[in-house]
């Protein structure tokens, strides 16, 4: 959904930026942001040759290795011969005196987007298959051969899931605008009881419902969006942090705990994990519940950050400030959940 008339972009500069960088453009360029997201603002792009999307890191002083609009056109361009669907794109700028900072532009795909995973109005079959399609899709990534693809310096070998927690809880901490008990003990108890890790695999890092467009008219997905996070690691750490939204209520962050999922034609999470299984060869660990801890605390350190940049000034969406709020229950989540495996 676009906020029509509404963006901050130089026209004038991407317009010759694009001339000289994309083949086929013509102008004239209009645009207008997309509502929603918390991250890089985004853009729809109208010209003389059709529509485009634009992503660009935001405005302002940002923590470190964030924004990483360069890894997300890097990650789809060396995906685009592959099983996984993702958008085409254009061209990559890392020269900030074009629009303010570094963007790249790719294709507008025609379909729809879906906020709410219990996904109203639509027929139980086609929830299940829309389910289906998103399983299979994830599980596609991750039989991905990363080297194979160009991506084999994408990230750095093992240890993923040692770096992703003291990572997090740098970002936490840089963060924090008030005590939270329970993200402070989780950042004690997640390097003391990390699990081994299987081989690495690409990874998304924010695998979720809203960043899919599916068909506009078949239960299917035909694009991935918002790279930013993607790099090599742990597989099962990505998938957990998608299969999340069967643990978190809709009312704390777009959840499906609590819904009669059999109602919706919703798979439970055991039939969702199944699945993956079936289609990955990676049966359930059983350090399951460790993967579903970590998820929630790495949600909650992202939703601090949005609580800080909308506290600076900085934040993409003007839910930021409500998003911000739930760090701390969903912080509280985790730790509840730690401590039942025996913290």
């Amino acid at each position: 959904m676009t906020i029509p008339g509404q963006h901050d972009l130089p026209l004038g500069r991407l317009e010759g930026w694009m001339r000289g960088h994309i083949d086929g453009f013509r102008g004239p360029l209009a645009a207008e942001q997309f509502a929603g997201g918390q991250s890089n603002p985004t853009y729809k792009l109208h010209s003389g040759a059709g529509s485009y999307v634009l992503r660009r890191k935001p405005l302002g002083q940002l923590l470190p290795s964030a924004h990483a609009v360069d890894r997300e056109y890097r990650v789809m361009r060396a995906l685009s011969e592959t099983a996984v669907p993702v958008p085409q794109v254009h061209a990559l700028c890392e020269d900030d005196t074009v629009i303010g900072s570094a963007f790249f532009v790719m294709e507008f795909l025609d379909g729809r987007i879906f906020w709410d995973p219990r996904l109203p109005g639509l027929a139980p079959a086609e929830r299940r298959a829309m389910f289906q399609s998103m399983n299979t899709v994830i599980a596609a990534l991750h039989s991905v051969d990363h080297v194979a693809v160009g991506l084999g310096d994408f990230g750095r070998p093992g240890n993923y899931l040692a770096r992703q927690v003291a990572r997090w809880s740098r970002q936490y901490q840089a963060s924090e605008t008030e005590p939270q008990p329970a993200m402070d003990r989780l950042i004690e108890w997640l390097p003391r009881h990390l699990p081994l890790e299987g081989e690495a695999r690409i990874v998304h890092g924010d695998y979720r419902i809203d960043n899919l467009i599916f068909h506009p008219t078949e239960p299917r997905v035909i694009g991935v969006l918002d790279w930013e996070l993607s790099t090599t690691g742990d597989p099962l750490a990505d998938f957990a942090y998608h299969a999340m939204a069967w643990r978190v209520t809709p009312e704390l962050f777009r959840g499906l705990a609590g819904v009669d999922l059999a109602a919706l034609g919703i798979p439970s999470e055991d039939e969702y994990v199944a699945a993956y299984g079936e289609r990955t060869g990676r049966g359930r660990s059983t350090d399951w519940e460790f993967y579903i801890v970590y998820s929630l605390f790495r949600l909650a350190a992202i939703m601090q950050g949005i609580a800080k940049r909308a506290l600076d000034g900085t934040a993409a969406s003007p839910d930021a400030v409500d998003l911000g709020r739930k760090a701390r229950p969903t912080g509280e989540q985790a730790w509840a959940l730690a401590r039942s495996l025996g913290a």
